[in-house]
């Protein structure tokens, strides 16, 4: 039987929306979403309006809250919008998400891919798929170029050419090129050509096809390079002029670079048509190589980029630009600036065949100089393939296994970063490589570019070992293309080009573009409401993200620190945050934050926390129970979240303020249980009147209930239900318990199988269902196993009972023995119990008793006694009870002396202020020493210390001094040991220098070597080469404080060598080199000259020298020289001379002047001149002269008195014929006075007969003057306006006559026009060029002529300012602005849009405001976006204009409504826009109009009103409209709280449970308790509860300070105060102590009973309170209270006291001693040695029991001659110094016990031939002793 649900509830609520999912065609698709709602909504699948129902392919997957949808080999034709839609009672809420299904990709088509089909129509619709791509082109400029590309997809997908990322119509005219879209040819797809109607060197470049439909997008791309033509003279005059370095009309910029660093340069040009560019290196047109890059970075600029300059590559860098209006140049001088340090001989370029080698050779300026190789910026390493070698200077790099790969610029670099650079060409198949990386930015495009040996060769493309398509690849002749279009991160990886063995290779790197994350929300709120939700408010970032973003809500339990996602929504506004988000009951905070693809912003918290409730719902709901009479009943259920509930029997609620409670007094009993979402109530011991009983479960949004079905039962065990295992302690007491199911039911107790029989030792209870076996006093004999048996079942308890642990409780820590040879050795154990059962056990192995080892025990005490210990009887003891160890570490030593340590003389070494400490080890801890030093005892003082410790004896000596030198003894007895201490002063020691100190010196230099002692007043002494030196004027000594100086004023060579300064224990090393200053030969500064002097004459050889007393030497020819009259040698200051007065030829020879250091040499020759020609000095320039016209040859002799010999074409010249020949001092002429065609010819001056004499050539041309000629073109000119214009040609003869032409008319000179002659150069100037000065230029000579066109450019119009993006709303204004560097002219400046102009309209104008240009667009529509541009003739700029549609705002937001229960809302909103269509909506619901909800539309009003609410209306109202949506809070408040019954006063006993209770008008409403006016919390003590409307507060175990005044709280509603009194609880004895009277060693047991249970008690004995621990135990068992001591001893006898409270008792007890005896006795006879002490121990039965020492019959008292001794039991007798009259009978008397010794005194024996009878004695003295123990420094050693 169960109840229904209450009538409220809520409407579905997506908590999770299903997402768009785009799959494979035959893969799997699923939809998930996340609904909720009250009662539990039905969720229903539908597609294009119709509901879907499960199939083979089709499933509807449900996991509690969360519904999917399962589609499996998903097919085109399943594409489309998929609609869930939930549905209960209380509303209906759907949502929707689309399945997209592509069409798989295809494998490359072979070889045809134009005739792969796409599907038939209506088969499925898929994204864009390119069937043939646009393939890699290089051609000619001007050829036509037409790439082509064909796609297929359904719908038919829009194509569009994109060139380097830009529009087409943004880079080039509309007539520059043509589109041409159709369907490709025999089969389908469409296509779309791009035709580039005369290509341009600026159309190079990459072009991409982007191919776009509803599915998906695609591209694919190409490359085009455009190349020069090779040179071709113009057929057109009017063609556009090649380019053509002019001369720079100012200086160039000057750039300066490092020696093996990068130069870089950059220009940015602009023009329409995109102008050509060209670089230039000295008027050379550069091309791109290794190290000389062109290329056009991002921005629009062209760069030349010279890699690892050299010397080589200074010079002028032009960069030309030129299109159809004309060109601009711009140039930069390049500077190299070389290093100090450079490579002796640098590296050169190679070139090697593939898988052979190549070796690059250097060589540095000296061999210790380290180098590095690298190539390019890669570092080489020594390898197989890197083969490095270093011989000497020369510096080796063998590559071995050439691969196209190491073909590039490799650099060997030295310190400075000095380089030497060189190229590795590898020849191949592969011409042109990879490069070794290419860096690109996500979304450009990627271009590789191989050229190869051979052309139409088919290489392989791969990148990371995968082949690439063959869509992205291209070839052509050579070369090789791979373009990738829109790179990814996906592409990134290493990219290979193979042909056959060979490859390239580069690592393509794609860089993401950083995008910013999107900006946070604002203005963010929090609405609390009554109704268990929140409302939740913000606005959208500013600015707004340029991608789509969604805004995530997150949550967080108040004292939690983890954030939990509840949902994400993708519009702003308002959000409605119900109870059912939340897993439990708590506070929660909110925050949001924006998210997009480029990442998330900061959280947004919300302000303050909300109170949330999940609504619970039923999981598994409550059943009907039948149980036996007298079970207990559980009913249970659980829930969807963790709330509390109320449980009800027969319609009366039950009280859940407490775990156990009854119905009533005398009723049924129940205990309520929650764990989480579970409810449990059970029903104890339930009985046949409580059948049929009603139970009943309520919590808000459920109710549930069952039914109590009670039948009768045969017995059964309650309680154990299995088998249970106890352990106890001997003497404890054994409860053991059997539960049946009926009261007063007979059973039976069994043990080991046989029925118990009850006496003293063992009891069996019934008390109703429990029946009891008592066991008071267990004994180990009562272990075994009990049975209760009943009818039919039976209870088994295995019973274990054990005595209990035993505990050692002395000694606690390591106990360390030391004795020596036969005396005696106790090891005493303490353990806690006297029956405790103890082992003891040596080095691992149990002990026996024996002759040797004795083993005692008395009560706790066991002890293991040696008698006569011997050396072998030590070792490591341990004494084991239980599960403890004692342990105990003996050490038996054979002492034949007192003196264990040192066993001979110590001699101590020490230095002054060291700390010496000399120590003795004796074999006794308390024997006594005596210290001397040389014979007389040493006094204690703080500079000589005695320590004694243990064994150990010490003189310590802190800071020993020089007298602390000496013997000293350490005297016992007739022993010592002997110390021999030498104090020393500290060794010197040699602070600095630490290591060899090398010094080089020049001569008449002062050396000083210094060294720095640890001591001032060392001694110390200076060695040079082994000899101890003498101070002297050139060697002096110092000393100053601890440093030590050798000082050299003025040093000489010869006072170089070792140094070494000797401090005794230390010594400093100087190496001293003293050099000359060097003798050097200042002039002349060449080390070898050629000299020529005449013979005979004066010979003089000079030099200088430095220094000027340098000593130099003469040779000739290898000789040393010596003065004579012939040879003179002199010194002048710094001036050597060498003189031959009259030299003669013979004195000719090599002369060398030779200094110490350096050497000059002369080569003299002596000859007379040979004769030669002086002028002319070169060869002279053929003479060319007309006939008739007169010739002169003229030359220049050495000698006026030389003959010379003219002839002519080798022929001797005869004077007369017209010749003559004439002879003017030196000179020498040749005449001919008219000359003719027989006088041309070779003539020729010769010196002497001698075959190889002088000789000097003219060459004479007789011919007709020649004809005017141009021997140079003139060359076109292009010019700015304004500018001056010049051409030149060359003529020949010089002197022609050159006439001028422009445009055909001649040219005559003026202000504008200038004509100048320069030699054979002609000018034409035209000054200030106009426009209409442009034309054609002619220059004429002779019969020749020479043209060149002049073009004059206009000054160009740029723009300063360019145009701007522009955004805007539809409806505003825009205004489109520039600013141009000059005012133009009317037209100057054209307006267009998309590259075509600006059609007629309205709303568009255009004004000019001298620089600036606007255009104005007035209420902008839609279709006025796109790209608009402002151009001149010069210069163009773009700008996108964007508009976004009208946004809808609201003027007049809505605002928040609060009324009471039963009243009416009205909600209004004012809008932007009129006729506006909105929803109206309540918690996400929708709302439509109905007798309770009206809503109006008028104008931009918008009005809702509702009636009749009730407070399950609160809630978030919104209107929504487009984008637009803005909420209010409507709040329905109900009738306040109030307090319907207060507490009342109450009285409550000390340690009792007080409750105070109060009822409300509603349930859920906060309670505040007070005491004395001070708010109170919940403790272990003080409970706080809540039972519908009741609310309770109680106080556990009260006491005095619990008293006081209560009072509770509701809102402003309050009841009380009320008073709640403590009275105290009163303690009395109801049974005393009795007395007790035991004997010694017999336990006691005191009980006493009091009137209360829970009493604590105290004990006392004799005034001294009792702790439980040794032989004290205390226990209460209820009321009884009991004390049991153990172990009596006699001092225990006194006064035992009890006292709980105020109540006491009071009994005596009485401890009757024992006799005392004697336990251990002495030996009766003992020998001792005279002077040597005597000691004689007895042990008595206990400690503290007194016995009397006497010596023939007489009583001794303690004094220097007699100690007596007393530990525990043990006594003992000490004599010292044994003398003979002490030789007697000692008696030790104990009560009436006494024990006798003989004490013999023997006389001590020295004589050496006494030593067999002093070996006897020694066998025979040692006698064992009875005595055991120790104390202080008893002689017995033990525990």
């Amino acid at each position: 039987m169960k109840a229904g649900s209450g009538d409220q509830g809520s409407p579905p609520c997506f908590l999770r929306f299903p997402r768009p999912v785009r799959v494979v065609s035959g893969a799997e698709a699923e939809l998930k979403c996340v609904v909720l709602g009250e009662p539990p909504p039905i969720v229903v699948w539908e597609k294009g309006g119709q509901q879907l129902a499960a199939s083979e392919r089709l499933s509807f997957p449900v996991d509690g809250a969360e519904h999917g949808l399962l589609l499996s080999g998903a097919l085109p034709t399943d594409a489309g919008v998929y609609v869930c839609r939930a549905r209960n009672a209380a509303g209906e809420a759907y949502a929707a998400a689309a399945v997209t299904v592509l069409e798989p990709l295809a494998p490359e088509p072979e070889p045809q891919p134009a005739e792969r089909p796409l599907p038939p129509p209506g088969a499925g619709e898929g994204a864009p798929v390119f069937l043939a791509g646009p393939r890699s082109q290089w051609v000619l400029r001007g050829e036509q170029v037409v790439l082509t590309c064909q796609v297929g997809g359904l719908p038919a997908p829009a194509l569009y050419w994109e060139k380097d990322g830009m529009a087409l119509d943004e880079v080039w005219d509309s007539g520059h090129f043509v589109l041409e879209p159709g369907s490709a040819e025999g089969g389908p797809g469409v296509s779309l050509a791009l035709r580039i109607l005369a290509a341009r060197l600026p159309d190079s470049g990459v072009y991409v096809c982007h191919a776009r439909n509803a599915h998906g997008h695609a591209q694919a791309g190409a490359l085009l390079q455009v190349h020069q033509p090779p040179e071709s003279p113009p057929e057109d005059p009017d063609e556009a002029p090649k380019p053509v370095v002019e001369p720079l009309k100012c200086a160039p910029k000057t750039f300066w670079v490092n020696e093996g660093k990068h130069a870089k340069f950059r220009c940015y040009v602009m023009g329409k048509p995109e102008p050509e560019i060209e670089w230039h290196w000295e008027g050379r047109p550069l091309l791109s190589d290794r190290r000389r890059l062109m290329y056009r970075d991002r921005d629009g600029g062209f760069v030349l980029k010279v890699l690892y300059c050299q010397a080589k590559d200074r010079g002028l860098y032009v960069c030309a630009a030129r299109n159809s209006a004309g060109q601009t140049l711009s140039a930069v001088q390049l500077h190299v600036k070389e290093p100090r340090l450079r490579f002796t001989r640098p590296l050169q370029d190679v070139e090697g065949r593939e898988h052979g080698i190549a070796v690059l050779e250097c060589k540095v300026p000296n061999s210790r100089i380290p180098t590095a190789w690298f190539r390019e910026d890669q570092r080489l390493l020594p390898c197989r393939k890197y083969e490095q070698i270093e011989e000497g200077a020369v510096r080796r790099l063998i590559i071995h296994r050439l691969k196209a790969d190491d073909d590039g610029v490799y650099l060997c670099e030295m310190r400075g970063r000095v380089r030497t650079v060189a190229n590795v060409t590898v020849k191949g198949p592969i011409l042109k490589r990879l490069p070794r990386k290419l860096d690109v930015l996500e979304g450009e495009n990627a271009v590789l570019l191989v050229e190869t040996q051979e052309a139409g060769v088919q290489g392989r493309w791969s990148r990371d070992g995968e082949d690439l398509p063959t869509i992205c690849q291209s070839s052509s002749g050579h070369m090789h293309a791979l373009v990738l279009p829109g790179v990814t991160r996906e592409d990134a990886g290493e990219v290979t080009f193979s042909l056959g063995n060979s490859r390239t290779t580069t690592l393509l790197r794609v860089k993401c573009v950083k995008h910013s994350p999107p900006g946070p929300p604002v203005l963010a709120e929090m609405f609390k409401g009554h109704k268990n939700t929140v409302l939740l408010t913000w606005k959208p970032p500013e600015p707004a993200p340029e991608t789509p973003f969604i805004y995530r809500l997150e949550r967080q339990e108040v004292g939690s620190e983890d954030w939990i996602q509840c949902f994400s929504i993708e519009k702003a506004g308002a959000v409605e945050v119900p109870g059912d988000c939340v897993p439990s009951e708590g506070d929660y905070r909110f925050r949001v934050c924006t998210v997009s693809e480029h990442g998330r912003s900061p959280h947004v918290v919300f302000h303050g926390s909300a109170h949330l409730v999940p609504t619970a719902r039923l999981v598994a709901g409550l059943e009907d129970v039948q149980v036996y009479d007298g079970e207990d009943a559980v009913f249970s259920l659980d829930l969807s979240t963790i709330i509390q509930g109320t449980w009800f029997l027969n319609g009366e609620e039950l009280e859940s303020n407490e775990p156990e409670g009854q119905v009533e007094p005398g009723a049924l009993r129940y205990r309520i249980e929650q764990k989480g979402p579970q409810h449990r109530l059970l029903l104890q011991a339930v009985r046949h009147q409580h059948s049929g009983a009603l139970v009943g479960f309520s919590c808000p949004g459920v109710q549930d209930s069952a039914a109590l079905t009670i039948q009768e039962s045969p017995v059964h065990i309650l309680s154990p239900q299995d088998k249970e295992s106890l352990t106890f302690t001997t003497s404890e007491r054994v409860v053991l318990t059997c539960e049946l199911s009926r009261v007063d039911f007979p059973a039976r107790w069994y043990k080991d199988g046989q029925e118990v029989e009850e006496g003293e030792s063992l009891v069996v209870k019934i008390d109703g269902r429990k029946h009891r076996l008592i066991l008071p006093a267990a004994e180990v004999r009562d272990s075994g196993e009990f049975e209760c048996r009943t009818e039919g079942v039976s209870a088994f308890f295995s019973v274990t009972v054990r005595d209990p642990p035993v505990h050692i409780l002395d000694p606690q820590e390591h106990v360390f023995v030391h004795a020596i040879t036969s005396e005696c050795v106790m090891l005493a154990c303490e353990v806690d119990r006297e029956d405790a059962p103890v082992r003891w056990y040596k080095d691992g192995q149990e002990v026996e008793e024996s002759d040797f080892v004795v083993l005692e025990k008395e009560g706790p005490h066991h002890r293991l006694v040696l008698p006569a210990a011997q050396p072998p009887d030590g070792g490591e003891f341990q004494c084991v009870a239980g599960d403890e160890r004692a342990y105990f570490t003996v050490t038996i030593t054979d002492v034949s002396s007192w003196i264990v340590y040192p066993s001979g003389k110590v001699y101590v070494a020490a230095v002054r202020l060291e700390r010496v400490v000399l120590t003795c080890e004796l074999c006794r801890p308390w024997a006594e020493v005596r210290w001397t030093k040389d014979g007389e005892e040493v006094v204690e003082s703080p500079a000589l210390l005695l320590q004694k410790e243990d064994t150990v004896r010490r003189l310590v000596l802190p800071a020993v001094q020089l007298e602390d030198s000496g013997e000293y003894l350490c005297e016992i007895d007739d022993e010592s040991a002997s110390f021999t201490v030498t104090v020393t002063e500290p060794p010197v020691r040699i602070i600095y220098p630490r290591d060899e100190v090398t010094l080089i010196a020049v001569s008449l230099e002062c050396v000083v070597l210094m060294c720095e002692l640890s001591r001032e007043d060392a001694p110390v002494r200076w060695y040079k080469d082994g000899l101890e030196v003498e101070e002297s004027e050139a060697l002096v000594l110092e000393s100053d404080g601890p440093r030590r100086r050798l000082v050299l004023p003025a040093a000489q060579p010869e006072q170089g060598g070792e140094f070494v300064c000797d401090a005794g224990d230390d010594s400093a090393f100087f190496t001293v080199t003293i050099t000359a200053p060097p003798e050097r030969i200042v002039h002349p500064a060449a080390r070898s000259l050629d000299l020529q002097f005449r013979a005979p004459g004066r010979v003089e050889l000079r030099c200088e020298v430095a220094p000027a007393g340098s000593q130099v030497r003469w040779y000739k020819d290898g000789l040393e020289v010596e003065a004579s009259d012939t040879l003179q040698l002199g010194a002048e200051g710094p001036a050597r001379t060498l003189t031959l007065p009259h030299a003669q030829p013979e004195d000719a020879g090599e002369y060398v002047c030779e200094t110490r250091d350096e050497a000059v040499t002369f080569n003299v020759s002596l000859a007379e001149p040979p004769v030669q020609f002086l002028a002319p000095e070169a060869a002279p320039a053929p003479l060319c002269v007309a006939p008739g016209e007169p010739v002169m040859l003229s030359c220049e002799l050495s000698r006026a008195s030389a003959l010379v010999f003219w002839t002519h074409n080798g022929r001797p010249v005869q004077e007369g014929e017209g010749l003559e020949l004439h002879a003017e001092g030196p000179r020498r002429i040749l005449c001919i006075r008219a000359a003719d065609l027989a006088h041309a010819g070779l003539y020729t001056c010769q010196s002497g007969t001698a075959p190889g004499a002088p000789s000097l050539s003219f060459t004479v041309q007789v011919a007709e003057p020649p004809l005017a000629k141009l021997v140079s073109e003139l060359t076109p000119l292009t010019v700015h306006e304004g500018d001056d214009a010049t051409f030149r040609c060359e003529v020949s003869p010089p002197d022609a006559d050159v006439t001028w032409l422009r445009n055909g008319a001649v040219v005559t000179p003026g202000p504008q026009l200038e004509m100048a002659q320069n030699g054979s150069s002609r000018t034409l100037t035209v000054r200030r060029c106009q426009l209409e000065d442009a034309g054609t230029v002619t220059a004429r000579a002779g019969g020749t002529a020479t043209s060149a066109r002049l073009h004059v450019r206009e000054t160009e119009l740029l723009f300063l300012r360019r145009l701007q993006d522009v955004r805007a709303e539809e409806g505003q204004d825009v205004c489109l602005e520039v600013e141009t560097g000059r005012v133009g002219a009317a037209g100057a400046v054209r307006w267009v849009r998309g590259g075509e102009p600006l059609p007629h309209d309205s709303r568009v104008s255009t004004a000019q405001d001298g620089h600036i240009y606007r255009l104005f667009i007035h209420g902008v529509v839609l279709a006025d976006q796109g790209t608009y541009g402002c151009e001149s003739h010069h210069d163009r700029t773009l700008a996108r204009l964007s508009v976004r549609p009208r946004q809808l705002r609201v003027l007049r937001p809505l605002e928040d409504v609060t009324v009471t229960e039963g009243g009416s809302a009205t909600f209004q909103l004012e809008l932007s826009q009129e006729g506006v269509t909105g929803e109206w909506a309540r918690g996400g619901v929708r709302l439509h109009p109905g007798p309770k909800c009206h809503m109006h539309a008028e104008s931009h009003s918008h009005r809702l009103v509702l009636s009749g609410l009730g407070l399950a209306d609160s809630g978030c109202i919104t209107f929504t409209a487009d984008s637009l949506r803005c909420a209010a809070r409507l709040t329905v408040r109900e009738a306040p709280v109030t307090i319907v019954r207060g507490p009342q006063d109450l009285e409550v006993t000390e340690g009792d449970t007080a409750t105070l209770e109060c009822e409300l008008s509603q349930a859920l409403a906060d309670v505040t308790w007070e005491k004395d006016g001070r708010p109170l919390t919940p403790s272990p003590r003080l409970r706080l509860q809540a039972l519908g409307t009741r609310r309770l507060l109680q106080l556990r175990r009260c006491g005095p300070l619990d008293a006081g005044t209560y009072s509770c709280a509701v809102g402003t509603a309050r009841a009380g105060p009320v008073r709640l009194a403590v009275r105290e609880r009163t303690v009395s004895v109801l049974s005393e102590l009795r007395a007790v009277r035991a004997r010694e060693g017999d336990g006691a047991t005191f009980e006493c009973t009091v009137s209360e249970v829970e009493t604590t008690g105290s004990w006392e004995l004799g005034g001294r309170p009792l702790r439980p621990g040794g032989r004290v135990r205390i226990r209460q068992e209820g009321r009884k209270h009991v004390l049991v001591l153990s172990e009596l001893r006699p001092e225990d006898a006194g006064e035992v006291r009890f006292q709980a409270g105020p109540a006491q008792s009071v009994a005596q007890l009485e401890v009757e001693a024992l006799p005392l005896q004697m336990c251990r006795r002495p030996p009766r006879e003992k020998t001792v040695l005279v002077g040597r002490r005597a000691v004689l121990e007895v042990t008595v039965s206990r400690s503290g029991g007194q016995v009397c020492w006497l010596r023939e019959g007489v009583e001794l008292c303690p004094g220097d001659k007699y100690e007596l001794r007393s530990h525990g039991p043990t006594h003992s007798l000490v004599i010292h110094d044994v003398r003979p009259e002490d030789q007697g009978t000692y008696c030790c008397q104990a009560g009436q016990d006494s024990a006798h010794t003989r004490l013999l005194v023997e006389a001590r024996r020295t004589e050496p031939g006494q030593a067999g009878a002093l070996g006897q004695l020694g066998r025979r003295v040692p006698v064992p002793w009875a005595g055991v123990g120790r104390q202080g420094n008893h002689r017995c050693w033990g525990q």
